[in-house]
């Protein structure tokens, strides 16, 4: 008799519209726990409206399965001193490699620390961002924290449109920029 027990699985979001369509995709093979760790986003109350956002998602869905959202501090200090001789940069360079990095080795860790049996973002569903990059920051982090990562792209298939679209559907507050204060200028 095959198991129906699922993998349990660590997804990092960046906000709740990339959130929502990439939740979709995954809690029917995955038993999914969130993790909101942006220590990029600034300012505080821009944390702070993301971050209400998805427990806003999770009280609005019904999922296949209970979703879990991991309590995480606002650590834009960590951010802020990784990239600080970087704020010049431009967008898509290496401030965004390093604010991946960051944000994918604390979900490792949290998967690691957690017993967690994979982990993954919902990074990949913006047409911003390079999932091929994210995916090898990705991996870096699996090994480091024996840990497993889930490859993807979650754009795929039209994946950042359907957010769009259950971002709408939802009533979800959807952000204009990235996070940090040098990415205002990015339409998404």
């Amino acid at each position: 008799m095959a198991s129906s027990i699922k993998p349990n699985l660590l997804l990092h979001c960046c906000c709740a519209p990339c959130a929502c369509y990439v939740i979709e995709q995954l809690c029917d093979e995955y038993k999914v726990s969130l993790l909101f760790y942006n220590p990029n986003i600034e300012p505080l109350s821009e944390y702070e409206k993301r971050k209400y956002e998805i427990i806003r998602l999770l009280e609005k869905v019904s999922y296949s399965t209970e979703i879990d959202l991991l309590n995480c501090e606002y650590e834009n200090a960590v951010f802020s001193d990784a990239v600080s001789s970087l704020r010049d940069q431009p967008e898509r360079g290496i401030r965004c490699d390093i604010c991946f990095g960051l944000r994918l080795e604390e979900t490792a860790r949290r998967a690691k620390d957690e017993k967690f049996d994979i982990f993954t973002t919902t990074l990949s569903v913006s047409p911003l961002k390079n999932a091929t990059l994210l995916n090898e920051i990705g991996h870096r982090a699996a090994e480091k924290y024996d840990v497993k990562y889930l490859e993807a792209n979650f754009k795929k298939r039209d994946g950042y449109k359907h957010s769009i679209e259950l971002s709408k559907k939802l009533g979800l507050y959807r952000q204009n920029y990235c996070g940090c204060s040098s990415s205002c200028h990015i339409t998404i």
